[in-house]
This record gives structure tokens, C-alpha cells and sequence, in this order.
């Protein structure tokens, strides 16, 4: 017969057994700690200017601008003057070799004085054919010949002129001349160059006028017309502002930076204060914009549907809440919010795709410094 053994521990063993228990007892209703809030960058919305004024950065451009070339193309013989040159009209810019054309010349005009001899030999036959025919002695058909006859000495003798005249304006074309006063922007051709018709040799910058040349957004170029008020600053002379107005707006963006051309005008006479190529900022208001607020393009995240949204940080418990926005058109680095925000509110700037709902933050500005949230409430005594 098998006996049981039974183990009784010793009386002592029983308050350690017991500690152990409640400190496995304890280990199991340990909670995670809750995760350190996490920095962000904040920003307070900007105001627009009173003025609701944009800047643009141009260059000074002649009103009109003039590729002048040779009608004819040729070895270029002689370039008169150089870059810059004040020149006036009428004036001789360059000239090409004129020996093949005036050898055309002399060319067309031995044509026509073949055809005026051929017209005259002609109109001799057909008269003494017309005395022949009153008398009988030949017959219509002959007649109606010399007719023809004498018609095709016409018209050849009025080509052959023609073709003297055509020859003569190009043996003239041999002397690129200003169309107009102006300076001479630049030059594209040397001494000695053989050149074809039509080929720029000079660029002329009228004396007409001066304007700038800038760029419109395409976001904001509705915002835009023709006729439009402007200030111009030269940066060789910052502070002081001169009248423009907005003279022309192209039709269609450029293609590939996908802004709008435009030249903004002088008003007055501008040409003792401004130099061609020098820079420019143009100042055009925008009184749409004008006292609306402004964050920076990052930080507008995708709200319900096509609206936006900003994250904001809660003053009183430091934690993220999203704020549906309406936004204007979007500039080079800032939105204007047209509702949905306080001038006030801490917005975050940078990363807010990895921020959620309630989460609990730590307000830094720019320089990295934290911001002061409001003190948390006592709370009432009962």
C-alpha cells in the first residue's frame, strides 16, 4: 500500500510567499506611461498691409524694342556704330558688300531696255500691218497676230521695269539705317559676317519711353487689369517711389514659369531718372487683400471636401485641435484665411501630418524658444 507524503511548509515561509503574490498583483495593474507632449512649431497670423500692396521684381525696357536687320542678305561690310550708341533716325547703323546687287541692278536695267526695243520694233510692225489691212493686202489674222504681238511687248517691257525697280530698292538696302531715335541695346553681328535677310544685327531701344517688365503670379491674376495704379522703386534709389500704371498684360502664362508678362509704364517724363537694364520693384495694390489674416503655406493641411484646415494649439490644455479654414489664392509662401481663425491663435507651422486630434504639444516659436500657454484654472472649491 502506497503512502501519501504531504509537505507542510515551515510557519515562516507564509508573510514571504505573500509579498510575493501581491507584488505580482501589483505588476500586472501597472499602466504604460503616457508619451512626453511633443514640440511643434507655432506661428501667430500675420496681418496684410493697410495698403494691400505686392511687390514684384522687373527690369527698365524701352517701350518699343526693334530687332533691326538687312532686307537682303550679304557679307557685312561695316558696322558704324557699337552698344549703347545714342543714334537718331535715318542714320547708317552698317553696311553690307553692294557689288552683286548693283551688278543686278545694271542687270535688270539692260532688260529693260531690251524689252523697250523689242516694244518699239513691235508697235512699228503692227501699225504698218494696220495700213495694210485697210487696204486688203493682208488678211485679219495677221492683224489680230500683231496684236498679240505688240500686247506681249507690253507687258514684258512693264515687268522688265518692275524688275529694275525691285533692283534698285535692293542695291539701296545695302545701308541698315535707324528707323527711329534711339539707343542701341545690343548687337548681334561682327565685321567681315556673311548675313541672311531678316537676320538681327542690332537691337534699337526707342527714346519714346521707359516701363518695366515684370511677372504676374498665375494664382493671383485676376486680381490684375490694365490701367491699374502702381509705385516704382529703382534699387539704386530705394525709398523713393515714382507713379506707373499697368500698360500691358500678356494674354497667355509663359509655359513654363506660368506667369503672366507685364509692362507697367511711367507716368510723366522718366527718362532722365531710369537706365535701360537697370532693376526694379513694383508696388501694386491689392485691397482684396488688405487686413486678412496670413499664415505660411505649410501650414494648411486637407480639411472635409476642398476646404482646408490648420491645427491649432488649445491655450488652456496645450493640445491640437483642427480648424476648418476659408482660404484666399495662394501666394509664394503665405495663404491668406479669409474665416475660420483668430488673430490670436498659435497655429502650426511645419509637420502637421503627423500630428492627430487631442494630441498634447509643446509650443516652440522660430527660435526654438517655448511658448507661454495660458495657466491652467483652479478648479472651484465645493
Amino acid at each position: 500500500m502506497r503512502r501519501l507524503i504531504s509537505f507542510h511548509p515551515p510557519r515562516a515561509a507564509f508573510p514571504v510567499l505573500a509579498a510575493c503574490a501581491l507584488a505580482v498583483a501589483g505588476c500586472g495593474d501597472r499602466s504604460a506611461p503616457a508619451p512626453a507632449p511633443r514640440p511643434v512649431l507655432v506661428v501667430t497670423p500675420a496681418v496684410a498691409p493697410g495698403n494691400g500692396a505686392s511687390a514684384f521684381a522687373g527690369e527698365i525696357r524701352a517701350r518699343e524694342e526693334s530687332a533691326l536687320a538687312f532686307q537682303v542678305g550679304g557679307q557685312l561690310l561695316r558696322r558704324h556704330v557699337d552698344a549703347g550708341a545714342h543714334v537718331t533716325r535715318g542714320q547708317v547703323l552698317a553696311e553690307i558688300e553692294p557689288e552683286d546687287l548693283r551688278l543686278q541692278q545694271q542687270s535688270a536695267q539692260a532688260q529693260v531696255a531690251s524689252a523697250e526695243a523689242e516694244y518699239a520694233r513691235v508697235r512699228t510692225d503692227r501699225d504698218r500691218y494696220a495700213a495694210l489691212v485697210d487696204r486688203q493686202l493682208i488678211s485679219r489674222s495677221q492683224m489680230d497676230a500683231q496684236d498679240a504681238a505688240y500686247k506681249a511687248a507690253q507687258s514684258q517691257l512693264r515687268a522688265a521695269r518692275a524688275q529694275a525697280d525691285v533692283a534698285a530698292n535692293q542695291a539701296g538696302y545695302t545701308q541698315l539705317r535707324a528707323p527711329r531715335d534711339g539707343v542701341i541695346a545690343s548687337r548681334e553681328a561682327e565685321a567681315g559676317q556673311v548675313v541672311a535677310a531678316g537676320q538681327a544685327i542690332f537691337m534699337l531701344a526707342g527714346d519714346d519711353g521707359r516701363e518695366v517688365a515684370i511677372a504676374l503670379p498665375e494664382s493671383r491674376i485676376g486680381q490684375f487689369a490694365i490701367g491699374q495704379p502702381a509705385q516704382i522703386e529703382l534699387w539704386n534709389r530705394p525709398g523713393v517711389r515714382m507713379p506707373g500704371t499697368i500698360r500691358e498684360i500678356a494674354a497667355a502664362a509663359d509655359p513654363q514659369a506660368r506667369t503672366y508678362a507685364a509692362r507697367v509704364a511711367f507716368d510723366g517724363d522718366a527718362l532722365d531718372a531710369v537706365a535701360l537694364g537697370q532693376s526694379a520693384r513694383v508696388y501694386l495694390s491689392d485691397e482684396q487683400a488688405a487686413g486678412v489674416l496670413q499664415v505660411p503655406l505649410t501650414a494648411i493641411q486637407p480639411g472635409a471636401g476642398d476646404a482646408g484646415a490648420v491645427w491649432v494649439v488649445d491655450r488652456a490644455t496645450g493640445t491640437l485641435r483642427m480648424a476648418p479654414v476659408q482660404t484666399g489664392a495662394f501666394g509664394a509662401n503665405t495663404v491668406p484665411v479669409l474665416s475660420g481663425l483668430e488673430a490670436d491663435a498659435l497655429v502650426v507651422a511645419a509637420g502637421g501630418h503627423l500630428l492627430r486630434e487631442g494630441q498634447r504639444v509643446t509650443p516652440v516659436d522660430r527660435q526654438n524658444r517655448p511658448v507661454e500657454l495660458d495657466a491652467p484654472k483652479p478648479a472651484d472649491a465645493k
